[in-house]
């Protein structure tokens, strides 16, 4: 008998920096607690994160030198990362609602014109009943009204749901617990 194991208390993703500005981006002036995380420091955790994604929440370990460790409580480290995890969820949220726009404007005008097309297919095919070239017109125009419809059937069934997780694993990391450790 085969027994099921209990799913993991938590994910963890260690990182490991030798100075804390190695983490956050150098050009952004903003405060600590709010600057943007550097473009390696956050693929790297994204990436961490999804390999060890099994639903449970992160906790990001920080590894650091042990003069830094200090530095970095002080300045808000943990509650600096977290604001940014923040901030992108809300950024992807954002891009999100914009392909949905995009995605019902594209569904009218695609829509439109599928019927357009049956409508030309329809006249075409009574109008030239017994011809070939007619027949292959008219399924030509049907054709190109479904394919009128690709772009808004992709954004609905494939591209919000791959932009929903990504927002679903910048929230459960923004929640994560901050662990910061010496070495």
């Amino acid at each position: 008998m085969s027994r099921i194991s209990p799913p993991p208390r938590e994910a963890v993703v260690e990182v490991r920096i030798r100075e804390l500005g190695q983490i956050f981006n150098s050009l952004d002036p903003s405060p600590f607690t709010e600057r943007d995380l550097d473009d390696e420091a956050e693929a790297y955790i994204v990436g961490w994160a999804r390999e060890v994604d099994t639903g449970a929440p992160f906790r990001i370990v920080v590894h650091l030198p042990e003069g830094e460790v200090r530095s970095a409580r002080e300045r808000g480290l943990e509650s600096a990362i977290g604001n940014y995890f923040t901030y992108r969820a809300g950024m992807l949220e954002r891009d999100m609602r914009d392909l949905l726009r995009v995605g019902r404007w594209s569904l009218g005008i695609g829509i439109a014109v599928l019927a357009v097309c049956m409508g030309l297919s329809q006249t075409l095919r009574t109008a030239f009943p017994h011809s070939a070239l007619s027949q292959l017109l008219a399924e030509g125009i049907i054709i190109f009204g479904w394919v009128a419809n690709w772009r808004p059937a992709e954004i609905f069934l494939y591209d919000i749901w791959a932009i929903r997780r990504r927002v679903d694993l910048y929230h459960r990391l923004a929640k994560a617990q901050i662990e910061l450790k010496s070495f």
